[in-house]
């Protein structure tokens, strides 16, 4: 079942690290009590924003980003952001973060992060004629294999898209119809070794792009804990503040050491839905299964020959999903899109983060289209809320405080 668990995620994180997958599973199965059944690993809700925060620009034989200890200083400080909307939960409730965040807002902030990094996306897809062709056929295998896949290899269509369009690219490289897959890092690495660890370095501009992830990664919390609730028969909104603590922490370790950020994992609800097994033990078993196989070097040199027009069809799956599930966010909320209101706080937004591709400057202090379109969606519907909306929260305060005074009169 442990081995079901890291195919399941490693869809996903075949591109991050699993050392830290691994690592951030354990701290979550603690801090949660063993209470929440979910593997964590490494978010691709980070991969955009770190490119636009870096620059870095993905080719086969690249290598790291060398901006990788920038990177993960932004990651840092968006796990500790993420660990204080856990403690605010933890003093005030979770109902606070509707009036903060309410399902317009956040469907618009995950909708604008997708629809930022698509042009980054389609540049990879199209570096070349047959790397756009490469880029189609990924694209279409993976959207055969999730619809038409049977059992769990509809749970793992990302990594089957993946490696089908390496192969047919190393097919026609080996024909001479295409260029050939550089294997020379592959040969040099060593089988084992420790994974590498890079200090975090803090920027601004890093800082300031990074950060709204957490959003997404709120959001998706809140839409795990509901869903694995759900299908276990046993409500876990309880455990939310503990689960967003563990994820944040694993965040924080993670980019501690030079990782990507972290989140619980979809694909592996899928697997529970499929076996009806909800044993917490079982993620720990995948948890070590992970952290062992990111310290196989090979395995990561062979990663980084990925062809670009392979990479390329990933990123458009992937930020098009990202894209989607905001519209979903909006879509299982109800969001009134005939309130003209609504209607701003969407569109304003998701029209920066589709056009701006420059960075905003105020000192030290730098926004670019995801950061930017984010604070707007929530400055927009706060002065939007409208006079109504500011007595309601006046009168709900006034309410709280009547029983206080009653009680003190009554002493």
């Amino acid at each position: 079942m442990g081995v079901q668990h890291v195919l399941a995620m490693f869809g996903s994180t075949v591109l991050a690290a699993l050392f830290f997958s691994g690592i951030g599973t354990i701290i979550f199965y603690i801090v949660t009590g063993g209470r929440v059944p979910s593997y964590v690993g490494s978010s691709f809700g980070f991969i955009g924003v770190v490119v636009s925060a870096t620059g870095y620009e993905y080719s086969p034989g690249a290598g790291l980003n060398p901006r990788t200890d920038v990177a993960a200083g932004g990651i840092l400080i968006c796990g500790i952001v993420y660990g204080c909307i856990a403690i605010l939960i933890i003093i005030a409730g979770p109902n606070w973060i509707d009036k903060v965040m309410p399902p317009v807002v956040t469907g618009t902030v995950v909708m604008t992060i997708g629809i930022h990094l698509s042009a980054s996306a389609f540049a990879n897809a199209t570096t070349t004629t047959f790397d756009g062709w490469m880029a189609f056929t990924t694209i279409m295998l993976i959207c055969f294999v999730s619809v038409y896949a049977p059992g769990m290899l509809k749970r793992i269509p990302i990594l089957i898209g993946m490696v089908i369009g390496y192969l047919i690219y190393f097919a026609v490289g080996w024909t001479g119809h295409a260029p050939r897959i550089d294997y020379t890092g592959v040969y040099d690495a060593a089988w084992f070794a420790p994974p590498t660890f890079i200090k975090p370095k803090f920027e601004a501009q890093a800082i300031s792009i990074i950060v709204p992830v957490c959003v997404v990664l709120l959001a998706e919390n809140l839409g795990h804990i509901k869903a694995v609730g759900a299908m276990a028969n046993q409500p876990l909104d309880k455990y939310l503040a503990r689960a967003i603590i563990g994820d944040a922490l694993a965040t924080i370790v993670s980019s501690a050491g030079g990782g990507p950020g972290t989140t619980t994992y979809a694909e592996n609800i899928g697997v529970m839905a499929v076996t009806q097994i909800f044993s917490t033990m079982i993620f720990l078993v995948a948890a070590c299964i992970a952290i062992f196989l990111g310290f196989i070097q090979k395995f990561g040199a062979a990663i980084q020959t990925i062809p670009q027009g392979v990479f390329g069809g990933l990123s458009i799956i992937l930020f098009g999903l990202i894209t989607v599930s905001g519209a979903r966010i909006w879509v299982e909320n109800q969001v009134d899109f005939k309130d003209s209101r609504n209607m701003l706080v969407a569109g304003i937004p998701v029209i920066l983060g589709a056009s701006m591709h420059t960075t905003l400057s105020w000192g030290n202090f730098q926004l670019d289209g995801i950061g930017l379109p984010t604070y707007a969606a929530i400055l927009l519907y706060q002065l939007l809320r409208g006079w109504d909306s500011i007595i309601d929260i006046y009168r709900r305060m006034r309410n709280q405080k009547k029983p206080a005074i009653e009680d003190a009169n009554s002493v």
